[in-house]
């Protein structure tokens, strides 16, 4: 049952993360907006909608993000904040005077710390990959349907290199695709070219892939029965499929439109689930990047805990009066952390190390380090 003490320093907690996290979202919207408020303009003009809205629309998606990317720190910051008011007006001391622990009194703000690490986590898995669609749209696609330059993928399972000018993200398109066919797919060229290719996802028998509509090379495939690969059709044509115009093919393949469209930013909206399925599938041979991504992803809350505990004994038990130069010292182990934890990430990524150890090694090494500094909050 919570006590006054803990609502009190609770209600100081969710007062301060509230405001920094709103001040932070808000400097953060004055200067992107600032600079692309043309972009806003122009596709409020072109669709006669409310300026307002549209931007608070695409900022309300974006502030999932950016609150992704910041809870860590913003909730270090909240908790320091709040014990260093508690003890600037010398209620911390009142309290131990009164026989109450010390590790007692941060009970409560220690907890909503944690919590804070899982409700982040929570916001990776659940609420940001059904919203990818609006965090991955800039702001010069508001609408996602403007045409914007793609690159291309290789089907590891078929051996089909997926290319195009470029992709249409509100229709799943790809604009002027070529598809790159191994040789035992090429009897009539290596080259399958046609107008557009549209993202079909599997339904009832029918596997994934793109329908190209407008074949233009080779004209002969359209009419050849469909072509096998390891005695299962890869390359589906009119003859057989009469689900298919004349000038249509049906390529199958496991590369979704949308690790095709995203790029390098699909595993930062993806969950984790996502990201493993596609490290599975056999039709996208992904790097040491996603692997390091997945392995992050699982230890997440606990770098964040350890960063709380990292930071917080200098503020608790500082020697030195001045609350900002203790927070100074907090922030600066702080920084050393993250810039360990994002080195150590890039090595993994650039395969210099085993993907699991760039993951684990920021949390092997510090972690001790936060358990030790910890035990100075019980004095």
């Amino acid at each position: 049952m919570l006590t006054i003490i803990d609502r009190y320093m609770l209600r100081q907690f969710i007062q301060v993360l509230t405001i920094c996290l709103m001040s932070l979202i808000g400097l953060y919207i004055v200067i992107d907006a600032f600079g692309h408020l043309d972009h806003f303009v122009d596709y409020a003009d072109k669709h006669h909608g409310n300026l307002l809205r549209i931007m608070g629309t695409y900022y309300s998606y974006r502030a999932v993000a950016f609150f992704d990317r910041t809870a860590g720190i913003l909730t270090l910051i909240a908790v320091m904040f709040t014990i260093t008011w508690i003890q600037r007006h010398n209620e911390m001391t009142a309290l131990l005077a009164a026989g109450i622990s010390r590790v007692r009194v941060l009970r409560p703000v220690l907890l909503a710390g944690v919590f804070m690490s899982l409700f982040a986590a929570a916001n990776r898995e659940i609420v940001m990959p059904n919203i990818r669609e609006h965090l991955a749209t800039d702001s010069r696609n508001l609408g996602g349907d403007l045409a914007l330059n793609m690159q291309s993928r290789f089907d590891s399972q078929t051996d089909i290199l997926i290319g195009g000018e470029q992709v249409v993200q509100a229709s799943q398109k790809i604009v002027n695709a070529n598809f790159v066919l191994p040789r035992p797919l090429a009897q009539f060229g290596r080259q399958l070219s046609a107008k557009e290719a549209t993202y079909l996802p599997a339904k009832g028998d029918l596997p994934s892939g793109y329908l190209m509509s407008g074949i233009t090379t080779p004209k002969a495939i359209l009419k050849s029965p469909a072509l096998m690969l390891d005695n299962r059709p890869v390359i589906y044509t009119p003859i057989g499929s009469d689900w298919l115009k004349p000038d249509e093919v049906f390529v199958v393949s496991g590369v979704s439109f949308e690790f095709l469209a995203a790029g390098a930013t699909w595993r930062d909206f993806a969950s984790t689930k996502e990201m493993i399925d596609q490290l599975r599938s056999p039709s996208t041979d992904l790097g040491a990047d996603v692997r390091v991504a997945i392995h992050s992803r699982f230890i997440q809350p606990f770098l964040d805990t350890t960063l709380l505990f990292l930071g917080l004994p200098f503020v608790v038990t500082r020697t030195n009066r001045n609350p900002f130069i203790s927070i100074g010292m907090s922030l600066g182990v702080v920084s050393i952390f993250m810039i360990a934890t994002l080195g150590s990430q890039q090595l993994g990524t650039k395969g210099l190390v085993d993907a699991t150890l760039a993951a684990w090694l920021p949390l092997m090494l510090f972690g001790p380090i936060a358990v030790a500094m910890s035990d100075t909050l019980k004095q």
